[in-house]
């Protein structure tokens, strides 16, 4: 005992001389702004090596696609504290090694030229700056444990929004190298609304080029978005969380304590259009539970090089649409009608998929870094599915089975708590498949052997055995040649049935 012991203080100090004094630091400054290009510096101090592998990761967790950020490197040196240049040599793709002959600490210097303005990449302009963090920064290759501090040099006194903790003006610090790659930033004349509170937690809008459109409005129903979904896990688990508009377009991307999306405030203007842009922002702002905190298994560690693959997407970004629609409806922001006919367009758009008879959930879920997010192959005969359509579907389905088996006691509400209190606060990790179904059929009782065909096989879903739980049905029409599915009430529904609605849709 004592000589294991021995081992163990011997390889902790080891541990300890080669990483207490490692430090990172990362200044980045504009001095190209009309050609669209950053310059980043990179000082590493507290070195006990002779190498030094830096490495750009090659996506940003959210977006589940190879980037290739690394090839928007350009002029990489580096050097010594005295000036000395360092021989540097291309590792690989995404890695630059560097001779360091001994020195403590180097500097390491490179631009980053960015072109086509989108939410999980870099741009810069002389109007605002968008850094992602990944496209940025570079890691120590094995990530040791270190807590970056960036620096920024901030053009034409412009604001900045980002979920990195501020130090100072323009200077910011991680925990660690994935909470850096978590929080984007974003710089400019930047736009917002007043700040609100929910459950004493401060929570803002600032962003570029928001447009025109009732900001206390927006304010008030934004509020009640992130009332509502903290409600379904019953916590917030973050210090502040700022939604980060990067301007008009499409896209958006989870982290911990912020979101980046596009927005234009003029598509507020329309009913059709508040209720796509507030189910948006409610499915962006519900990720920081499902998929930041609770993960599939294999979304963490996260592998920057490489992208992590797991079958469970389906819960990730299927249940998160799923739950954006409950969100907008439980607000208030939308009534019984509309809240059926989100998942309508999800069926319609499903059942007139040819993917759908060769494709399941989780193997959607698993071919997402080829097929792309929505399971179109440009040019390939389709025979795949979108987790984004077929997800929130099945969703629907697990929901209503759980609640009628449990007589409406229990819902798909409480396998969300239960995966976050069990697998992200005690756990502290990622679930397997395996264990989201134990908790699923922990939840409601019994065995869901039979449902489960519906996520590991391409078997038809019979919607109307679950539907009629809450009292609805699908029916179908034949419009130009396709399937036209209609969820319907059921009439004359018992007392179960109609209190699994009025719960469900929070009536």
């Amino acid at each position: 005992m004592k000589r294991n012991l021995f081992v163990i203080i011997f390889l902790l100090l080891i541990w300890f001389n080669t990483t207490a004094q490692l430090s990172v630091n990362y200044t980045v400054s504009f001095p190209a702004l009309k050609e669209h290009t950053y310059r980043v510096s990179m000082e590493v101090s507290g070195l006990k090596t002779d190498s030094l592998v830096l490495v750009l990761p090659n996506w940003m967790p959210g977006y589940y696609q190879l980037m290739n950020y690394a090839g928007n490197v350009k002029n990489f040196v580096a050097g010594t504290t005295n000036n000395k240049n360092l021989r540097v040599t291309k590792n690989d793709k995404l890695s630059w090694k560097i001779n360091t002959t001994g020195a403590k600490t180097i500097i390491a210097e490179y631009d980053i030229v960015t072109s086509g303005e989108f939410v999980a990449n870099s741009y810069v302009d002389e109007e605002r700056a968008y850094l992602i963090p990944g496209n940025s920064f570079m890691y120590i290759e094995g990530k040791p444990a270190v807590a970056p501090v960036v620096k920024i040099n901030i053009p034409h006194n412009w604001q900045v929004a980002t979920g990195l903790k501020k130090i100072k003006n323009g200077v910011f610090k991680a925990d660690d190298f994935d909470i850096l790659y978590d929080c984007p930033i974003l710089m400019g004349n930047l736009e917002g609304i007043p700040d609100f509170k929910v459950r004493g937690i401060n929570h803002r809008f600032i962003g570029y080029k928001t447009g025109n459109f009732d900001e206390a409005l927006f304010a008030e129903n934004l509020q009640k978005i992130v009332m509502v979904a903290s409600d379904i896990i019953s916590e917030i688990p973050y210090e502040e969380y700022t939604f980060i508009p990067v301007g008009p377009g499409p896209g958006g991307i989870e982290h911990l304590n912020n979101t980046t999306f596009g927005f234009d405030g003029a598509s507020l203007s329309t009913r059709d259009g508040q209720l796509r842009m507030y189910a948006f922002l409610a499915h962006e702002y519900f990720h920081h539970y499902n998929v930041k905190r609770i993960r599939p298994v294999e979304l963490g560690p996260f592998d920057y090089a490489n992208g992590n693959r797991t079958t469970q997407l389906w819960i990730s970004e299927g249940l998160t649409v799923y739950y954006e629609y409950l969100i907008v409806k439980r607000a208030g922001l939308a009534d019984d009608n509309q809240l059926l006919n989100y998942f309508e367009g999800n069926i319609n758009s499903f059942e007139n998929d040819p993917g759908r008879k060769y494709q399941s959930l989780i193997e959607s879920s698993y071919q997402t870094w080829e097929e792309g997010p929505f399971g179109k192959k440009p040019g390939a005969e389709d025979r795949s599915i979108s987790y984004y359509e077929k997800g929130p579907l099945v969703g629907l389905l697990l929901d209503f089975e759980i609640r009628n088996a449990t007589s409406n006691k229990y819902s798909l509400d409480d396998v969300m708590r239960r995966l976050y209190n069990v697998y992200y606060k005690e756990k502290q990790r990622g679930f397997t498949d395996a264990e989201f179904r134990y908790v699923c059929e922990t939840i409601a009782g019994k065995s869901l052997e039979d449902f489960f065909r519906y996520i590991y096989t391409a078997e038809d879903l019979d919607y109307n055995k679950y539907l009629a739980y809450a009292g609805l049905k699908v029916e179908e029409q034949h419009i130009n040649n396709k399937r036209q599915l209609k969820f319907v009430k059921i009439p004359d529904a018992g007392k179960l049935q109609q209190d699994i609605y009025n719960s469900w849709a929070g009536n």
